[in-house]
């Protein structure tokens, strides 16, 4: 890089790294930009390991970062996509309710829905839910017809074209081993270089909590890796599902439960469940990394959760090995689902920030100082919020960084 002193730094090369880089070299044409991936290629794990969703903000709390950044990111991501010809469909989602007790709930997710500025949803009965999907099963629902799906790949593979374009580096095969600070840069060190810059941009997802300790930022939440796996439909039982069928979240449970997604380029997925991976980019049951196991396991805040969500823990993992119980989840909404229409789909690992009490960080977390700025918590749905945290993070940055 040819000047250090005035240089950024970007750790990651997941779609909100990709997306925080081309918003900086748009915000200041010609800056000196670096962007670090420690794989082969860019999104190669949370950006396009997941449903391809595009969320328009219903689940979160009105004025947290979550349900601000999703609204206005739904709108960014759509117009990026038909800008660059991503493939992408407003197909909608229903959000069922299939036990009396869901009544309040979906209530109050429309009523959040609203608050959040989310437009046309629609409180749908059994007969008018029943129309949109032939074969779910439901007391009641909400439509949200501004949800869809996209190809994530394609987008971060444009996005990564446009850095480039826009006079930005890209260091692929780049894991960041070491920080240290020298004077007023940074060294960042990778297996073929030393990277120098005054400031740098932690993205770095499943990995964020270990390069914000390097970076000298105090005990910072610990990112404990959730697998989530997956069934597709076969091709000839996909008929069963006309959009994407959400449950209602149960407040009790961290996490939303099995649903039916449609993915952008043909088929239906089914899932996620939630289990404790033992790698941080551990796709398969028995996927293992001694540090990444003893990083979680020893981590008090993990027993914590555990003990709070024991029931929920131990049916994650009888369902993670049982598709009798995987197909008895999702038949509460398509009743007519039966083992035979599922096979084997693919796997994603959500990095979910926990404290030390044992609770999931529920929104967006950022730190930040004069040097530096970490992006310590982007589960869901920061892929589709992507641009708009971008934004976030270049405004932040403006206002913190040194002339």
């Amino acid at each position: 890089m040819s000047d250090p002193k005035s240089s950024v730094a970007v750790i990651g090369g997941g779609i909100v790294g990709l997306a925080t880089a081309l918003k900086l070299l748009e915000a200041q044409p010609g800056l000196n930009l670096v962007l670090l991936e420690k794989e082969a290629g860019v999104g190669r794990h949370q950006s396009t390991h997941n449903s391809g969703v595009l969320h328009a903000g219903l689940y979160y709390k009105p004025g947290s970062a979550k349900a601000r950044l999703a609204v206005s990111g739904i709108k960014q991501m759509t117009r990026f996509c038909r800008e660059h010809g991503v493939a992408h469909e407003i197909c909608g989602k229903v959000v069922v309710a299939t036990a009396p007790d869901e009544i309040p709930r979906l209530q109050t997710l429309l009523e959040r829905g609203r608050a959040n500025g989310l437009q046309g949803l629609q409180w749908l009965s059994p007969e008018a839910l029943h129309e949109r999907e032939p074969h779910c099963s439901g007391i009641a629902a909400v439509l949200v017809p501004e949800e869809g799906i996209v190809d994530y790949d394609a987008v971060c593979q444009t996005l990564q074209r446009l850095i480039t374009e826009k006079g930005g580096t890209l260091l692929l095969s780049s894991p960041v081993l070491k920080i240290r600070q020298q004077g007023d840069l940074w060294q960042l060190h990778t297996p073929n270089a030393v990277v120098e810059a005054s400031y740098i941009i932690n993205c770095a997802g499943l990995r964020c909590d270990q390069i914000a300790r390097a970076a000298g930022i105090p005990k910072p939440s610990r990112i404990i890796p959730f697998r989530g796996e997956y069934y597709k439909i076969r091709p000839e039982r996909q008929h069963l599902v006309k959009h994407l069928i959400y449950p209602v979240p149960d407040p009790v449970f961290p996490f939303l439960g099995v649903h039916f997604t449609r993915l952008v380029h043909g088929g239906i997925e089914a899932g996620p469940n939630a289990v404790l991976a033992l790698k941080r980019e551990g796709y398969t049951k028995f996927s293992f990394s001694l540090p990444d196991a003893w990083s979680a396991l020893t981590y008090p805040g993990l027993w914590r959760f555990a003990a709070t969500h024991h029931r929920m823990c131990a049916q994650e993992i009888l369902r993670s090995f049982s598709k009798t119980l995987f197909c008895q989840s999702l038949q509460r909404l398509v009743p007519e689902v039966c083992e035979a229409d599922l096979t084997a789909g693919g796997a994603g690992v959500r990095a979910q920030a926990m404290n030390p009490g044992g609770d999931l960080l529920q929104d967006f977390e950022i730190i930040q100082d004069s040097r530096s700025l970490h992006l310590l918590n982007a589960p869901s749905p920061a892929a589709t919020a992507s641009l708009a945290i971008a934004d976030e993070i270049v405004q932040r940055m403006g206002n913190t960084r040194q002339p």
